[in-house]
């Protein structure tokens, strides 16, 4: 009997410790997702800031997934004019409630902040108030923990090495490379003379290629399984960018784009540590990307000291964006100088009074007058990235908000790049010339008007690479091709993490 009066008070403790379980996670998982999101707006309310209302679990996500599926659509006529189109959400909310609203993808807060001002503070962030914001897992496996996602000392560290790669002199060295990778693609168009190319997926090679070459010593070829594992990543990410999902049973049940992702990460990581080891084995120190990253391994100096898996991360990290950012460039810009011939026109006279029909040179590169307006009137046009994010540490202030910890702060890049207050009511007009006396004229001052590639200590630390890169490939492509539009051109901007052609940028190339 007492035997049966123990198992049973026994069981009653367990029955009574699991509900008591039950109750704290349900307890905590209503503070998450239904009091804080109450006291978050009542917090901003009070400030003046408004915004949509969020709807239990989902925040604004199903308003804005119907939003964006409703313009994609839509026919889009070639226009330039592709912020209302992109982000229609933004576009709407910020003619209801004003430049700063929130609104809440997911169960999260999201301050949306269009003012330069503010811009300007948040992005130099001298009183150090914010933080990188938290990186979605998906985007996690294409990155890992390198610079883009990394904070504090590990950043400066990363950061530091970043910037050794891609200083004045080590881009100079690497205009050879450059030009090298041009020939092959432009030897390949020999065979369309006269015919339809998709520039942008003569692009997406060309800038693999110079990626390789220049950063690791290596061809297209030996990291081509990485740039389509990392492709692919992409593509998986941007599909689950507003789907919603509970915060413990999606870290304990995975999907099927979460196990494919798992294996696609595993591939690309194997693919890079495989391109290490075989550098490692190589007497030679060359002191491009790779080189100093490995030279920072065997550092005896525990402060400068990385981790083989810091420079596998290092490694994804620019495959990926550094090699989106100038492949998205070269193609936007392609597009408008097939569009505005006669500004091709300006373009190939710069470049034959530089260069005549010799390669491209560095003193010539840095005259680049026309080309350099050229590249900027797209950079704004269609900047590679669309938004910034920023998280608000403890006691953050933004101008006179006081912002609850942990809020995201977005800058929707677009919006600002195609604000008529900003840039004149030709804001969705290519017009190059608005960049005749620089970047500061054109923004009269106002660096938060425009942010191609961020701005403050987090500045992309590639910028320069990409845009040498871009004024090397168009000059070599000027001097030898006329280009126009193809009638097979479908004009559809896609936000896939980086501001994408859809559906290629189709051109017909001449010799001249």
């Amino acid at each position: 009997m007492k035997n049966w009066f123990s198992m049973a008070e026994t069981l009653r403790i367990f029955v009574a410790s699991i509900l008591f379980c039950l109750l704290v996670a349900l307890i905590n998982f209503l503070h998450k997702v239904w009091w804080m999101p109450r006291r978050i707006q009542h917090v901003f309310f009070s400030q003046g800031i408004k915004g949509p209302p969020p709807r239990f679990l989902h925040g604004n996500t199903i308003e804005i997934s119907e939003m964006r599926q409703n313009f994609m659509n839509r026919k889009v006529q070639l226009s330039h004019d592709i912020f209302r189109t992109l982000q229609p959400h933004i576009y709407l909310w910020t003619k209801i409630y004003g430049k700063n609203f929130l609104h809440w993808p997911g169960a999260r807060a999201e301050l949306v902040v269009s003012e330069p001002e503010l811009i300007k503070e948040l992005l130099y962030d001298n009183e150090q108030s914010f933080c990188r914001s938290d990186v979605d897992r998906h985007l996690k496996k294409i990155l890992g923990k390198g610079i883009l996602t990394s904070d504090g000392e590990k950043w400066l560290k990363l950061r530091k090495l970043s910037s050794q790669a891609f200083h004045a002199e080590s881009l100079r060295h690497m205009i050879p490379a450059m030009i090298e990778s041009v020939e092959l693609m432009l030897g390949r168009w020999k065979n369309y003379e006269g015919m339809e190319i998709d520039a942008s997926e003569e692009f997406r090679v060309l800038t693999a290629e110079v990626i390789s070459r220049t950063a690791c010593g290596s061809s297209y070829l030996e990291g081509q399984d990485i740039f389509q594992m990392l492709r692919k990543l992409v593509v998986l990410s941007s599909k689950n960018s507003y789907k919603t999902k509970l915060p413990i049973i999606s870290s304990v049940f995975k999907d099927r784009y979460d196990l494919e992702a798992d294996k696609l990460e595993k591939r690309a990581r194997d693919s890079v540590l495989e391109m290490v080891k075989k550098r490692q084995k190589e007497i030679s120190s060359r002191e491009d990307f790779l080189g100093l990253h490995l030279k920072a391994h065997s550092a005896s100096d525990r402060n400068s000291k990385i981790t083989v898996q810091e420079i596998i991360d290092q490694c994804k990290t620019f495959y990926s964006a550094g090699q989106t950012t100038a492949s998205i460039l070269l193609s936007w810009t392609i597009l408008l100088l097939a569009i505005h011939t006669d500004w091709q026109e300006k373009a190939r006279e710069e470049v034959f009074e530089l260069f005549g029909q010799q390669p491209p040179n560095p003193e010539g590169i840095s005259r680049l007058k026309t080309m350099s307006m050229i590249i900027n009137e797209s950079l704004r046009l269609y900047p590679p990235s669309v938004y910034i994010q920023r998280k608000a540490k403890k006691g953050a202030k933004l101008g006179k908000l006081i912002l609850p910890t942990n809020t995201n702060v977005h800058v929707p890049i677009l919006a600002i790049h195609h604000d008529p207050k900003l840039w004149g009511k030709d804001a969705h007009i290519f017009n190059p010339e608005r960049f005749l006396s620089g970047v500061a004229a054109a923004t009269k001052n106002n660096p938060a008007a425009f942010l191609p590639f961020s701005l403050g200590p987090r500045t992309c630390v590639g910028a320069n690479f990409a845009t040498l890169e871009a004024k090397i490939s168009l000059s070599m492509i000027l001097q030898r091709y006329t280009f126009t539009l193809s009638p097979n051109y479908v004009h559809s901007p896609v936000q896939i993490l980086s501001l994408r052609p859809q559906h290629g940028v189709q051109v017909v190339i001449r010799p001249r």
